[in-house]
């Protein structure tokens, strides 16, 4: 499996034995597009939960509405605290072990995850990180059969 995060050397370098590289004999080797000065700024990272707010960030009209709507479905997805008698023990988000005691989030699925990791995800995917499935369908769904 590789690696796809960004490295400041080059993957090329034997991991077997030493080998002293310097910077700037890295930056001859790689073909122009790929030569950057890390140097610079660091890259920027958005993070669109609720609770981290940014005035920086500036969104569309559109984006602004798709963020809010998927904000008002998460919120009506059942919620609890993990209290150590579910089947799976570990969010295969962040792939840590649940606590007793941890927020979790339910899904229409019967998928269950940390309630801050699944919300993340939803923001950028409104599928079950598991099977796939829908959210919003199974969700829409609830609501028209309990009316």
């Amino acid at each position: 499996m590789g690696n796809c995060l960004k490295s400041r050397t080059v993957d090329r370098i034997s991991l077997l034995r030493e080998n002293d590289v310097s910077s700037t004999e890295l930056h001859q080797e790689l073909p122009p597009p790929y030569v950057q000065n890390y140097e610079e700024e660091p890259s920027t990272i958005f993070n669109l939960t609720p609770s981290n707010q940014s005035s920086s960030i500036s969104f569309t009209e559109e984006q602004s509405l798709r963020i809010a709507h998927r904000l008002s479905l998460i919120q009506h997805l059942p919620s609890g605290s993990f209290d150590g008698t579910k089947k799976r023990k570990e969010c295969v988000i962040c792939m840590c072990d649940f606590d007793i005691g941890d927020p979790m989030r339910f899904l229409p699925c019967l998928h269950t995850y940390h309630k801050q990791c699944i919300d993340n995800w939803l923001l950028r995917s409104f599928t079950c990180p598991s099977c796939m499935e829908p959210v919003d369908a199974a969700l829409l769904s609830t609501f028209f059969t309990s009316e």
